[in-house]
């Protein structure tokens, strides 16, 4: 086993010792049935953003836009590329191209292995770096070889650049499907564009507004309007006015945090940045300074969602009084990859 203690409120070892889904173990069968039933109208929504916005990288200097080019032979770039060059008599026009992309620059799904925790799991007292369900850097997430205790490893091939989640990468998520109910929470309405950190009371009140019911195994949505203005930016995103606008979980929350615990809910995703505000409240060292994904990724194993694009789906439902759909988005099937842009489909 990877671990001797889990941390207090995980579910480390529930779905098994070399479980690697977490929460999305929740998505049963027959969750997904119940979940078909919500397709009534069978109109579809796209909720992603297109995958070059924002634009730039004002919002996080790690992260830069798709670089799309052509794929190439023996110098040749494959766009509008005339077969005839290469085989007489041949009226055939190729195009082919690749991409050079940063996996969480748009909308998108974190892996499990996205985020882990110095986290005392070997019981002698010394905090190591582990993920969800005690999988380790180096053995089971390889990355640059840069920490004193990696120093056994400087000569693994990885080197600097590669990167690799032989545990808990995103194709754990595709290879099990993300299908099932999405459960609408439509923070925009109340609060608009609002600067508002959204704790546990704030979010029950928009739960009883809209009558919204959260069961097991739903996959949990939020709207609050960023990335609306995301879209109205053009591309030249106002890094100020984005990180001042809209609403964001509050992770400092025990009560939020308790509720996302025991709603059962298989995953989250939101059209915000990070689901949760960042910088999040201060705290007394030692904590996170991302609790939210330290409690979904690092110990309920619960995907997270970032930047989808809500507007048009949220209307449609308040229109009808629902706030239910059939949710289809799964990530890229990329072994190895700490998150993957999505594209969800919301059936109604």
């Amino acid at each position: 086993m990877r671990w001797k203690h889990r941390p207090e409120g995980a579910n480390w070892g529930d779905f098994g010792p070399d479980d690697q889904l977490g929460r999305l173990n929740l998505i049963t069968p027959e969750r997904v049935r119940a979940a078909a039933a919500e397709i009534r109208a069978g109109h579809t929504f796209c909720l992603s953003l297109p995958l070059d916005f924002p634009g730039g990288n004002a919002l996080n200097a790690r992260r830069n836009p798709p670089r799309l080019r052509p794929t190439f032979r023996d110098g040749a770039a494959y766009v509008n590329f005339p077969l005839a060059k290469l085989e007489p008599g041949a009226v055939d026009v190729l195009s082919d191209d690749q991409v050079l992309l940063s996996l969480q620059y748009s909308t998108q799904w974190d892996a499990l292995a996205h985020v882990g925790a110095l986290f005392d799991a070997d019981g002698d007292g010394i905090a190591e770096r582990v993920y969800y369900n005690g999988y380790r850097p180096n053995q089971d997430i390889v990355g640059p070889v840069d920490y004193p205790e990696a120093a056994a490893f400087a000569d693994h091939p990885c080197g600097h650049e590669h990167s690799h989640a032989h545990a808990l990468g995103i194709e754990r998520v595709a290879e099990h499907g993300v299908q099932g109910r999405g459960v609408m929470v439509d923070l925009a309405e109340y609060h608009g564009r609002e600067f508002r950190t959204i704790g546990y009371d704030d979010l029950m009140r928009v739960l009883e507004a809209d009558a919204v019911e959260v069961e097991p195994g739903d996959i949990l949505v939020l709207r609050t309007g960023f990335a609306e203005m995301v879209l109205e930016m053009q591309r030249q995103p106002d890094a100020h006015a984005l990180h001042h606008s809209c609403c964001a979980l509050d992770g400092r929350d025990a009560r939020l945090l308790q509720w996302i615990t025991d709603s059962g809910i298989a995953a989250l995703a939101a059209d915000n940045y990070a689901v949760e505000r960042y910088p999040a409240r201060p705290a007394p060292d030692p904590a996170p300074r991302l609790p939210l994904h330290h409690h979904c990724l690092f110990k309920l194993g619960l995907p997270l969602g970032e930047l989808w694009y809500l507007r048009e789906l949220a209307a449609w439902l308040r229109t009808q009084r629902r706030t239910r759909f059939f949710l289809t988005a799964p990530p890229l099937r990329l072994p190895g990859a700490l998150g993957s842009p999505v594209t969800p489909v919301a059936t109604v």
